[in-house]
């Protein structure tokens, strides 16, 4: 799977492309976004709100994961948890990815939202769900 795969299929997602969420690279099991701090996506203290990073963090997650499974329909999060460590500030976020174990029809990823200075926002663990194409 190439970036430019993932950014095709990602601005089929109203949702990611409201975000403005970019894959910025893509490795065999791993992926890093990234996400512009914008002033709307802040909460009362000025820091990236934290529905936001998660959001970053669930599609980082299922691009590493369909990096794995291109021929795919998708991959869909079952489970997320998700441990907050720091506040996200700064001109972007990055988020990055890789699956720990992959199955045939579910992954096992993490991740870590940084700010561009390296600092630690976020952690995240989750399962995931690939979809695969139907047989006629």
């Amino acid at each position: 799977m190439n970036v430019d795969f993932a950014r095709e299929y990602q601005k089929k997602i109203p949702f990611v492309s409201h975000l403005k969420i970019l894959t910025e690279t893509l490795g065999k099991g791993s992926a890093t976004l990234s996400l512009p701090v914008e002033p709307h996506l802040t909460n009362s203290l000025g820091t990236v709100h934290g529905g936001v990073i998660m959001s970053l963090l669930d599609v980082a997650l299922c691009t590493a994961a369909r990096t794995l499974h291109p021929e795919s329909v998708g991959v869909i999060t079952i489970n997320l948890s998700t441990s907050f460590i720091g506040a996200g500030a700064g001109a972007k976020l990055l988020a990055e990815a890789r699956v720990m174990k992959d199955g045939k029809s579910m992954s096992f990823v993490e991740a870590e939202a940084k700010n561009t200075d390296g600092s630690l926002v976020a952690k995240a663990v989750a399962t995931v769900r690939v979809l695969k194409k139907e047989k006629l």
